[in-house]
Order: structure tokens, then sequence, then C-alpha cells
């Protein structure tokens, strides 16, 4: 190949990038902002994931500035637990465990390994033959490639400029997510690095990365954008976390939940990936992840040459897989109907009760199975 064009360089599009570039293929990659994203939306590493990246020498670098997180918990504000342990997919997985570090931390390992990364560089067009595709930017600059792989994110230009649809539906609620280096861990008993609170009021969920626990909640649909972000209004949530406390709040971030996958994966010589092709809500940690998946099985079917299997592949890990865990996700979470409830902490309690149940468990929220049901495909 000439050369790959990559729009996009958040964690999708350097990973494309770099599992291309490692395999010879030149590759650019552009970036509409002026340096590199420094996006704190994406804190959850996967096992699979882990492994993916090892080739690059990035797993252990994201293990070395972020956390391990062997255990995950569901509580609900009652004391009720269930604490399932990634210690089950031991013969599964090279890392059993997830690591919580800043999705930001990924893209600074992966374009130090790139030669070719353009900051500035917006896609305002597309246009593709038989023999090529060339992206004209904002600027009025044009390049040429063989391909193009839109990692562009939810707002996608690329998908745009191909006329894509992203088919789906937006929650009516936006979550928040407020960083607080507050100890939690000292005050909540038994308390693992990622725990989610079950409550049909308000929800939340704690998650722990090197310095800081970050805490989500839904919001109402008619709350004000400034009223949510006001210090007063997050106070008042984490008092609902743990009250007495004057936090300290060193990042807050307000953002719409959709969950939308495209209609297609591919026109002709363009590519879609990561949240450019798919978004769903964040309860489970599989979109960044599942986008990450996307890049590493794209730059194999680039590099084989079997291009429909991008999107027979992993098309339906969208569809059939990470929209409904995380949709079952929320819905577990808020979740009013005391029989419905029942069932869910049942089925959590058997996992803990059996280790074949817990394994199976595990397989699914890590995204070892969707990758071992849909690769083969």
């Amino acid at each position: 190949m000439k050369r790959v064009l990559v729009a996009g360089a958040g964690p999708v599009g350097l990973s494309a990038a770099a599992a291309l570039h490692a395999a010879g293929v030149p590759v650019t990659v552009l970036e509409a902002e002026p340096r590199l994203p420094e996006n704190l939306r994406a804190s959850t590493f996967q096992p699979p994931t882990l492994d993916l990246l090892e080739r690059f020498g990035a797993a252990q670098k994201l293990i070395d500035m972020g956390r391990i997180a062997r255990k995950v918990q569901y509580r609900d504000r009652a004391g009720w637990v269930a604490e399932l342990d990634f210690g089950v997919l031991a013969h599964d997985t090279k890392h059993p465990y997830r690591v919580q570090c800043e999705q930001f931390r990924l893209n600074q390992v992966l374009a130090a390994l790139l030669p070719d990364v353009r900051y500035g560089a917006e896609v305002a067009g597309v246009a593709q033959d038989a023999d090529g595709v060339t992206v004209t930017l904002a600027s009025g600059e044009s390049l040429g490639g063989d391909y193009l792989i839109g990692a562009d994110g939810a707002r996608s230009r690329v998908r745009e400029a191909i006329g894509i649809a992203l088919e789906g539906f937006t929650w009516p609620e936006r979550f928040l997510v407020a960083s607080t280096p507050f100890a939690f861990e000292k005050v909540i008993a038994g308390l693992c690095d990622v725990s989610y609170f079950a409550d049909p009021q308000e929800w939340f969920f704690l998650l722990r990365v090197r310095d800081v626990w970050r805490v989500m909640f839904p919001t109402r649909a008619e709350e004000a954008d400034d009223a949510i972000l006001s210090d007063a209004a997050i106070q008042a949530r984490l008092q609902r976390v743990h009250p007495g406390v004057e936090y300290e709040i060193v990042h807050r971030t307000l953002y719409s939940v959709h969950q939308r996958v495209a209609q297609t994966y591919r026109n002709g010589r363009v590519f879609l990936a990561g949240d450019a092709a798919h978004l769903n809500n964040p309860l489970g940690g599989m979109g960044m992840n599942g986008g990450i998946h996307d890049a590493f099985n794209l730059a194999q079917k680039l590099l084989s040459g079997d291009l429909d299997a991008y999107e027979r592949q992993r098309r339906p890990v969208a569809l059939e897989y990470v929209n409904t865990i995380t949709i079952a996700n929320k819905r577990n979470l808020e979740m009013r109907d005391a029989d419905a409830q029942r069932r869910w902490r049942a089925e959590l309690e058997r996992a803990m009760a059996d280790r074949a149940a817990e394994r199976e468990y595990m397989l699914k929220i890590s995204m070892i199975a969707s990758l071992r049901k849909y690769e083969c495909a």
C-alpha cells in the first residue's frame, strides 16, 4: 500500500495507525486539534485490550501510569455488595484485570511511535475512486492514500462526508463525571476500585485512577448545564455518596449519552471505527475498548485484503453485544421493579458462588467473549 490516511489522533485512530506502521505500511494521521487531545472521558482498559496493546509495550506503560483493578463490585446504598474477580480469567488473558488510566496517556504512548501525525488538520471533504481516496483539509490542502480510516469521534466529519447515518437513540438524561482526590476507600468499607451503586432515585459509579476517584451520576433532563456543573450542585451530589465532606473537585464533565451504530462501517475505500462507527453509554467501560478492537481488526483486514470481513465481524459487536450489555447495565442500576431487581442480584450471587459461572460472567463484561464470538464470523 502507498499510504493509509487516518482521521483522528485518539486511542482508536492511533491504535490502527500503530498496527499498520508496525507492519511497514506508510500511515498519515490527521488530527483537527492543534495538539494531541487530552480527553478524560474513557479510563478503563479491558483485559483483551491490554493483550492487543502489549505488542507496542503500551500495556505495561498504562499499568505504570494507571491503577490495576482486579475486582468489580455492585452495591446499593443499604449495604448489599456483590464482588467479582477478574482473576478467574487467568487462563483466558495475559492481563486478568482492568487497568484504570486516562485515555490521553495511551494517545501519548502511541503517537510517539508514529512518524507522521499532523495537527490542525481538519477533514473538510472526502473523495474516492477505484484507485484511491483523497482527503481535503479545511486549510485547502489535499492528501491521497489507498484507504481512509474515519476514527474522528462521535461528530465524525468522515462519516458525514461519505453519507453514512448513525442509527439509534440518545438517552434523555446526561451523565456528570466529577473527579476528586478524596479517599473514598477509607470511608466505604471494602470498596473496590470499580464499584457501581444501584439506586432507583440516583445511582452512581465510583472508579479510581492513579490520583483521583472519578464519580459518575445521571442528571435529570430538565436540569440546566450551568446548574449541574456548579460547585454547589456537585457538592450536593457527592454528599449523597459520603456526607460531611467539603470535596475538592479537580475535574468535571457533562455529556450526552447515546446508543447508536453506523448504518454501515464501510463505503468503498473509507472505513469507520470507534465512536465514528458506534456510541454507547459508558457503564461497563466498553466504548473505547470496542473502538480499539475495531482498530486492530481493521488494520489486520487492510493487511490481508479481506476487507468485507471487517464490518461482518465488528458491527454485530456494537449491535448485539455492547449495546445490549451497556443498556442492561444502566437499567440494572436504576431498576425500580422489585422482581427484576431480585433476578439481577440472583445472577450476580450465582456468579459469586460458582467459579464457572463467575468466569462466564467475567468473560462477558471483560469483552473477551465478544472477540471470541465475532472474530470468526
